[in-house]
């Protein structure tokens, strides 16, 4: 018997979870206990990214805004997603990556408070990132006087993408993690070791840019163009659709980096011409409003009159309104408990042979 309206409204989950006892792993206390709200939005999200976008023939993009690695996530979280291959690609904003590098050389950064006097701190030398404290001479003039030397190395001074920038301070934080006794403890060390590239959409915006401009003024030519890495990025998600397989995205934050992975479609679709629908999975944690007109909080369904997501993907599509800080390492446990190493695609090697593939299918379609 067909059942009625009010029966499939009814039909889902009784929310009557099990009392915490404390000896749960937490994998379950998602399952059971978070039932609601933004604990569900979460639970779901964690769901999506475990059973669909980590399946085999996805290909998934990570976008990092916020001061996620100064506060470890890097570390904690991130790091442990590249080594498993749930992350293939990275756009990142620059200070995440500069941040990154502290771990790297092995630079205290240090639990403070954000009730405190700015004037005081800046007295004694110490930088606050809200409650993060850096030493100002210890961690961030060591970590620029160590990344002006690597930026003058003759392998540097070439145009290229921000992700062969990345993949070349990538082996030298590799080589920091080794000097210092550290492990796995850098992003970019991980993404080199991985083959996985790392963009940034604003490779003038931090320390890391600072430090660039700073080595042009003295005869450097670091040149890092953004049209390539439009385009390379472009091409990873063309070659995953166009190979039979899927393309997602793990939104962190918003801001540019979140437009930076997004506009991979509109690329295709827009200025290319070509045919494509959208990407195929979108979960997105952030902490903005949507009614605010900032693309920080830009929901799925908005992104679907751009051409960014697919729309036959909505049913599936997760917006999680929650701190990073929380959601993140929650995922990260998550995803790590409930699905097994994927292969590393190692995307790096390959962007020259997908470059080709996209300028191929470009002109042919165009008769250039």
């Amino acid at each position: 018997m067909k059942k009625t309206k009010k029966e499939l409204y009814l039909s889902r989950k009784r929310i009557s979870p099990p009392a915490i006892t404390g000896r749960e792993k937490l994998s379950d206390v998602i399952e059971e206990v978070f039932l609601a709200y933004n604990s569900a939005r979460l639970r779901e999200g964690c769901r999506l990214y475990a059973e669909k976008m980590l399946a085999g023939n996805v290909t998934v993009g990570m976008s990092l805004a916020g001061a996620l690695t100064p506060a470890g996530l890097g570390k904690s979280s991130i790091v442990p997603l590249i080594k498993k291959g749930f992350v293939d690609w990275i756009v990142a904003t620059g200070a995440n990556l500069y941040h990154d590098l502290h771990f790297a050389f092995d630079f205290h950064l240090h639990q403070g408070s954000h009730q405190v006097d700015d004037v005081d701190l800046r007295k004694n030398n110490v930088v606050r990132i809200y409650d993060v404290f850096l030493d100002y001479t210890g961690c961030l003039i060591s970590t620029d006087n160590i990344l002006r030397d690597i930026l003058s190395q003759p392998e540097f001074h070439r145009e290229m993408s921000s992700a062969e920038f990345h993949y070349l301070l990538g082996r030298y934080a590799a080589e920091g993690e080794k000097k210092t006794g550290q492990k796995d403890v850098s992003v970019l060390a991980a993404a080199y070791r991985a083959g996985c590239p790392v963009y940034t959409s604003a490779p003038g915006d931090s320390a890391i840019g600072m430090t660039i401009a700073e080595v042009e003024l003295r005869g450097g030519k670091i040149r890092i163009n953004p049209s390539l890495d439009v385009n390379e990025t472009t091409s990873l998600v063309l070659h995953a659709k166009r190979s039979g397989g899927k393309s997602a995205v793990l939104l962190i934050g918003g801001g540019s980096p979140k437009n930076f992975i997004l506009q991979t479609e509109p690329q295709i679709q827009e200025t290319f011409l070509l045919k494509e629908k959208g990407h195929d999975y979108f979960f997105q944690i952030t902490d903005a409003r949507p009614d605010t007109g900032g693309l920080s909080g830009a929901t799925p369904h908005e992104a679907v009159s751009w051409g960014k997501i697919d729309p036959d993907s909505l049913p599936s599509a997760v917006v999680c309104y929650l701190d990073a800080t929380v959601a993140l390492p929650i995922l990260t446990h998550y995803a790590l408990s409930r699905h097994k190493k994927r292969p590393l695609k190692r995307l790096y090697f390959k962007r020259r042979k997908f470059m080709q593939k996209l300028m191929k299918e470009y002109f042919d379609t165009h008769n250039v």
